[in-house]
């Protein structure tokens, strides 16, 4: 199977990295920039699971290529637009799209832009970043990729998929519910990045605080509402669950958006909140503590372009 991975970054580099070392054919549609690091540098991976330097293929957007199995996107939402364009030239008949974006709102994107047919279902839960030299850094224990039909069916597509992925040194997981798990987690990323974007802190202090517990507990709840209202398949008592999670993570634990806003970077502000604020004023819903920590991501994201 040809796997084309978007991106080179943290996630792609790591699961795409985790596939090259097994002996899958993979290809990096990346940046000139980063191009040249790997060629220079190799894919450097360091991780708690075991440490890879490789080298591997890479491809610019617009450069010809055989055709590809499936095109996994791992690409900020804010790059989505773009990376749409760089890959359609490789996206064939028989092609499969697996996004590991976070958030929902990228599913109708791509579906409109590629068919809904081409369009799998898939999340990662991982804690990766690119350090100062283009490494991977990946520290957590956890490294889980989940993909599936949104249908629910087990198709011999992805079965396919499946077996590409089997024998990795990191968790991939076919699932017959991708659609809940990604609301699911969607509704965790938001919490967890919601509050330690807010508090500018990890889970750990927030959690000690009375007053950030309670904001935690009133942005479930806010979540939840709004989600439900739009007919997601959430689970029965699944703000319980998220909790016992968010109870259960290290106390340093950082969300992917605070980081990005302690580098100065762009975040996925409208991706994440933006969304949800839209969808709840439509259904009349009302979510201040969502409307606060937007507000702080757009106040950060007018200063960061001063």
């Amino acid at each position: 199977m040809r796997i084309l991975m978007v991106g080179a970054g943290g996630i792609g580099g790591y699961f795409g990295g985790r596939l090259l070392e097994k002996g899958v054919d993979v290809t990096f549609l990346v940046r000139e920039n980063r191009r040249k690091q790997l060629a220079e540098n190799g894919l450097e991976v360091e991780s708690v699971h075991g440490d890879m330097k490789l080298h591997p293929k890479t491809l610019l957007s617009g450069e010809k290529a055989n055709p590809f199995d499936a095109v996994l996107l791992s690409t900020k939402a804010y790059h989505l637009a773009g990376a749409i364009e760089d890959i359609r030239p490789y996206v064939t008949e028989n092609t499969m799209i697996l996004p590991l974006l976070n958030g929902i709102a990228h599913i109708g994107e791509l579906t409109e832009a590629f068919g809904t047919e081409k369009v799998l279902g898939g999340l990662c839960f991982i804690e990766t970043t690119l350090d100062n030299q283009g490494r991977v850094i990946q520290t957590s224990p956890v490294h889980d990729l989940v993909f599936g039909e949104r249908s629910g069916e087990m198709t011999e597509r992805v079965r396919s998929l499946q077996e590409a992925f089997e024998g990795t040194k990191a968790n991939f997981r076919l699932s017959s519910h991708i659609v809940q798990e990604m609301w699911h987690k969607y509704q965790f990323i938001s919490v967890l990045s919601g509050v330690t974007s807010l508090f500018r802190s990890p889970v750990g202090p927030i959690r000690d605080q009375e007053s950030g517990m309670q904001t935690v507990h009133a942005l479930l709840q806010e979540t939840g509402k709004i989600m439900r209202g739009l007919k997601a398949p959430l689970a029965d008592k699944i703000e319980e669950t998220q909790l016992d999670k968010l109870l259960q993570m290290g106390h340093a634990m950082k969300s992917s958006l605070q980081r990005d806003m302690e580098k100065g970077l762009q975040t996925e502000a409208d991706h994440f909140f933006g969304y949800l604020l839209q969808k709840a004023k439509e259904n009349h819903l009302n979510a201040p503590v969502m409307n606060t920590i937007f507000a702080n991501l757009k106040v950060y994201e007018a200063q960061r372009s001063l």
